[in-house]
Formats: C-alpha cells, structure tokens, sequence
C-alpha cells in the first residue's frame, strides 16, 4: 500500500504546500487527532467501480499517507475510525469481508513502519479471529516503540466504550469489596475516562471528518467533549495535503477556552 506523494501536482500546488508548512511553525500543533474517514464508497461509485472494495483500498491507503503528514508536523496520537460496531453487524456479508482483509492489511503495514506504535481500540469479540490476530500482533510487534502513536478503532462504538468502561470500574470496585453505594458517591469521570480503551493517552484535541458529513457517528463521545472538529469536504481518497495543513492551521489559530 504505497503512500502518496505530491509529485505530479503543480509548481503552485507546491509552493502553496510550502507556505502553509512555514506557518505551522509559529502555531500550536495538536498533540492528538481524530480522523474519520468517509465517503468511500461513494468514491468508488463516482469512478464507475462496481464493489465498494475500490474505495475501501483507496482510504486506506490515504489513511497510510495521513499518518505521515501527522507525523511530519508532530503530532503525537492519530486514531483512526475504521469499522464501527454498526458496521460490522449491518454492512453487506461481501463488503464486510472485503474491509476485513483490507483493514488487516493497513494494521500490518503500520506495524512495520520504524518506530510507530500501533493499538487497537475496539470490542475483539465482534471480529473474525483472523483479523483480531492481526491486530493482536501488530499491538506486541509495536509495544515499546515511542514514536506515533496510531489508534486502529475497529469494532468500535463509543457508546459501547463507555459501557466497557463502566463495567471495568464496577468490577475492579467488586473485587476490592466495595459496596455500590461507595462506588456510586466515588465515581468521577475521571475515573471513567482512565477505564476507556485509551485510557492513559491525552483525549483529541482536534477530530477530522471527510466527505462533507458533520456528526460523530458514535466515535470517541467521551473522549470529544473539548475537541476542535473541522469538517472537508474532500471524499476520503481524494483528502489532500493541502486539507491537512489547513485543518492543523485552523486548528492553531482556535482559542480553546475548555468551558471557561
């Protein structure tokens, strides 16, 4: 899965790439970013494809490409809305096979570049055991590197995590013989946020959506509550880099007031 270039594109094109890369250097760059990539198959339709695979292929292939403009810029955590639960109980039997294998294929190639670290975030009981092996593997071939940090949320809903999470803390509260009146006057959010699937890691700063479509889709409800979001219009094989450094821009010149 080869990742793209700006090759081919004009001398403006690249100028323009240039200039927007210069003044991300007196901005503040997100620490982390949400991507939500759409509009696939839509893509696929558009260029006469007869399976949305073509489409599939496409985004995950940019979704490689994204990870190294984020990692260009400095951007620490990328996590990446893949297959969410809706997905994998209503999509097409042939179509869900097909995004298996795909997804299973950019999990791999992630996990092999130099000094990324790559983890799944997801309920792995809902997936092929073929691909919860690949992603198994490509979380322990990764472990100790410190470099981005790169969330595969596959089998993911949001709404799910937080009832994962809920469920850990009553658990972890039942073994050390609390009563749920005790847990009940306790509990913080805090608390449940450190019982998410990415708990540890700093909440996103900013959330990025495809397509033109301006909702969350059960991603990172938690997580999200601050988060900037900014919405191209761009079907997910066609994101640019150009929509990138203008998203980080956008981003940087935001005044996040987090409630005050």
């Amino acid at each position: 899965m080869a990742a793209g270039s700006n090759e081919g594109r004009g001398p403006l094109y690249r100028l323009y790439i240039n200039r927007l890369r210069h003044q991300l250097k007196s901005v503040v760059v997100p620490r982390h970013v949400a991507m939500m990539i759409d509009g696939n198959r839509r893509w696929a339709k558009q260029l006469g494809y007869d399976s949305a695979a073509h489409g599939h292929r496409a985004g995950a292939a940019k979704m490689f490409e994204f990870l190294q403009w984020c990692d260009d810029v400095g951007v620490e955590v990328v996590s990446l809305y893949l297959l969410s639960t809706d997905n994998v109980r209503k999509r097409d039997s042939a179509e869900l096979a097909d995004l298996i294998e795909i997804i299973a294929e950019l999990a791999d190639e992630l996990s092999r570049v130099s000094g990324w670290r790559v983890k799944h975030v997801g309920r792995v009981e809902l997936l092929p055991p073929e691909l919860a092996t690949v992603l198994r593997d490509a979380e322990a071939r990764t472990k100790e590197n410190t470099g981005l940090h790169v969330n595969l949320a596959v089998g993911y809903g949001g709404r799910s995590e937080i009832v994962d999470a809920v469920r850990s803390i009553i658990a972890q509260h039942d073994q050390g013989g609390g009563s749920l009146e005790q847990l009940a006057a306790s509990l913080t959010p805090e608390q449940i946020g450190e019982h998410l699937y990415t708990g540890g890691q700093p909440d996103p700063d900013l959330v990025i959506r495809t397509s033109g479509e301006q909702r969350l889709s059960d991603f990172l409800l938690w997580q999200s509550a601050h988060s900037e979001f900014y919405f191209v219009e761009a079907l997910g094989p066609d994101l640019r880099e150009v929509d990138f450094l203008r998203a980080i821009r956008d981003y940087g010149s935001r005044d996040r007031r987090f409630g005050s």
